[in-house]
């Protein structure tokens, strides 16, 4: 996850306000883990800011998502979930019992600047998901 720093940093950059509310949102993102849903946001950012409101837990994502420093995931479910929008990130989904593997290892890179090379393109970022049957539902 970025830096509770450089989320704050870019945000104010962007023209926000450091108000407490959001501050207690970021550090919840920066330390929370990944695949965080906006309950999940609003109920650790309590424990740090007891007044943090859902309405401002949902526009702090909205303008964290807008500014690409996160981005939204739909797992196997209707929750919407967030992850850092820097870098790779990697999942193995079981399309049975909806359990999600994220894993490090990935080879993606040497596809990356292929495709970099043949398209012109410059990659900031991916999102590499790979959906099947778990050792358990098999």
């Amino acid at each position: 996850m970025p830096h509770v720093a450089e989320l704050a940093h870019k945000l104010k950059k962007a023209g926000y306000k450091l108000t407490p509310a959001r501050l207690a949102v970021i550090d919840v993102l920066e330390s929370g883990g990944e695949h965080l849903c906006h309950n999940q946001i609003l109920e650790a950012g309590q424990k740090i800011y007891p007044k943090l409101s859902r309405a401002t837990v949902y526009r702090t994502m909205d303008i964290l998502v807008e500014l690409k420093l996160m981005r939204p995931l739909y797992l196997n479910e209707p929750t919407q979930r967030f992850v850092s929008a820097a870098g790779g990130h990697h999942h193995l989904v079981c399309t049975r019992c909806g359990q999600t593997i994220e894993f490090d290892d990935c080879t993606a890179n040497e596809l990356v600047d292929q495709l970099a090379d043949r398209y012109g393109f410059q990659i900031h970022h991916h999102l590499l998901e790979f959906r099947g049957v778990c050792v358990n539902c098999q």
